[in-house]
């Protein structure tokens, strides 16, 4: 298989998301359907009377009839956790037939412990589709309404108000996802709805911009939007909160934006390569097939595109025109397809691990009524491990984007090593200081990314009264990779200003290759040239922003 098609991370153009309304059916929910969701893409609901969705609509009846079934006075003889039993260390009490929906919402009320900032709009999006999805998968018990009152929600734009802390990743986000399913909670009595049923903000036109409205009881934001609230039956709770998805959903978010921060490095590595007038012979293809790992392999060959045609670039054979010239580049220019090839190949890694748990059945019990023999197994798909190791490999790797881009910033700024540039990349320095605090600014972010990067994969902090005595730490690792891969996308954004402003000085000693130009004349169009003191941080924003919407990626770029 070639390195290209083993290796996707560097999209040219950019994969686009899909914008047709996203058909559900608990197997093939990707990367890309999560993040058009989390931006506003439409679901449609699961309809028994549509052809296609009769298989999903199936799945989920039957394990539902099973759960029905074990619930019911005549056959409740069985003992099923969760079904008919307390929860975690309370698993050795029996629960009447006839209590077994107040269970189902007394596990939500009592678990609505998260803390700490609220998760972003996009992330609860994110959340709710991928346990929506996760549901229709069959395996879990609930009814078709549960489904469509999620997806209902999400088309609304009914977004509830998350704490985004308080999950150990072990039994599933249960903390966040708990406050996830308040709002759509029917109590028995309406005395306490105001109280029980969570916070939420209803916000139909929140595409269109402007600030968000105040959050309102849960039932409030529902009989607004006009959506039925649910009176919880058997199983409905666990199924709800004893998942993986809010750490999913962080760790896609987190590795789509990721793919775009190493796509942006690569350019980013172009055009610094270019501005001070760096070597091309360590792109030379023999080198890297010589090693054939396969993202080393594409970033060279995409290094070798966007450089084509360059009059800038020079064979270590030229050495010695420039000041302080050496025969060989630093390693973060020359080694550049080594780092950013290995990270790629980590989040290829990462990507299928993803794409895995999106579609995975991860409540617990797990209900399999595929033949006239249903059961109900119980088992841990609600670890997180794989998620966690995944996010601490995330962070890990995408650190390193950043770490290397900011040794280039520091190459471009100091007159020692770009051979020639103005110090700082300004003229007049002394009087001025150009973006000299880029480089402090992309500093301390990479700082903080070592600390941030910390496995969290490798703590345990038994809970549950012991029961549950190893657990993940999956959330904390994904909130940790999400602002990890934040912090990275500032550094290359900072990377490709400072070195669009080194261009700008070489422009009277030759032309970058046409894909360095076509995403320099990209950056001027929104960026102009550094000419007199401005706050940079406005440039470092703008850039940040060009690469979360692929903006340099374009065709020819």
């Amino acid at each position: 298989m070639s390195a290209a098609a083993y290796n996707p991370i560097l999209p040219t153009p950019p994969r686009t998301l899909p914008t047709a309304p996203l058909h559900l059916d608990g197997r093939s929910l990707s990367v890309e359907d999560v993040v058009s969701v989390a931006r506003g893409r439409r679901v449609r609901l699961l309809d028994p009377h549509d052809a296609a969705d009769a298989a999903t609509v199936a799945r989920m009846a039957a394990s539902r009839r099973w759960v029905e079934q074990m619930v019911s006075l005549a056959s409740n003889k069985q003992i099923v956790y969760g079904i008919n039993t307390g929860f975690g260390p309370l698993a050795d009490v029996l629960i009447e037939a006839q209590q077994a929906g107040e269970l189902s919402t007394n596990l939500i009320v009592s678990h609505a412990v998260g803390l700490g900032a609220m998760l972003p709009r996009a992330v609860v999006r994110a959340v709710m589709l991928i346990r929506a999805n996760t549901l229709a998968r069959g395996n879990s018990g609930v009814r078709l309404e549960l489904v469509n009152t999620l997806l209902a929600m999400l088309n609304a734009g009914l977004h509830p108000v998350v704490p985004g802390w308080g999950s150990v990743g072990a039994s599933g986000d249960l903390a966040p996802l708990s406050h996830l399913a308040l709002p759509l909670l029917q109590h028995e009595s309406n005395r306490y709805d105001d109280t029980l049923t969570g916070r939420a903000v209803y916000e139909p036109d929140w595409q269109a911009g402007g600030p968000s409205p105040s959050s309102v009881s849960g039932a409030q934001a529902m009989a607004a939007a006009g959506i039925a609230r649910l009176r919880l039956e058997a199983k409905d709770g666990l199924a709800l909160n004893n998942g993986t998805a809010v750490s999913a959903a962080l760790l896609a978010l987190a590795l789509y934006d990721a793919e775009l921060a190493l796509a942006h490095g690569v350019v980013a590595t172009a055009m610094s390569l270019e501005a001070v007038r760096g070597y091309y012979d360590a792109l030379d293809p023999r080198i890297h097939t010589a090693r054939s790992h396969p993202g080393q392999v594409q970033v060279a060959t995409r290094l070798r595109e966007l450089t084509a045609g360059s009059t800038l670039l020079r064979s270590s054979s030229s050495y010695g025109i420039l000041p302080h010239d050496l025969p060989q580049d630093a390693y973060s220019l020359r080694c550049a397809p080594q780092v950013l090839g290995a990270v790629g190949d980590t989040l290829v890694h990462i990507r299928e691990v993803v794409a895995r748990e999106l579609n995975a059945a991860c409540d617990n019990p797990l209900i399999f009524a595929d033949d006239d023999d249903a059961v109900a197994l119980s088992g841990g798909n609600f670890h997180g491990q794989p998620i966690a190791f995944a996010a601490d490999f995330l962070s890990i790797a995408a650190a390193e984007i950043a770490s290397i881009s900011e040794r280039r910033i520091a190459r471009l700024l100091d007159p020692r090593y770009s051979r020639g540039l103005p110090a700082m990349l300004t003229q007049g320095h002394g009087l001025r200081s150009g973006y000299m605090m880029v480089q402090y600014a992309a500093a301390a972010l990479v700082s903080a990314n070592k600390t941030l990067a910390h496995p969290d994969s490798v703590d345990s902090i038994p809970t549950g009264a012991n029961q549950e005595d190893h657990v993940s730490m999956s959330t904390n690792a994904a909130h940790h990779a999400r602002q990890v891969v934040d912090n990275v996308i500032d550094v290359v954004a900072s990377e490709l200003i400072c070195a669009a402003q080194g261009l700008d000085f070489r422009s009277d000693q030759g032309e970058p290759g046409g894909g360095v130009m076509s995403a320099y004349r990209i950056i001027r169009t929104n960026i102009p040239h550094l000419d007199a003191e401005r706050p940079p941080s406005a440039d470092v924003a703008i850039a940040a922003q060009l690469i979360r919407e692929g903006a340099l990626l374009a065709t020819g770029v």
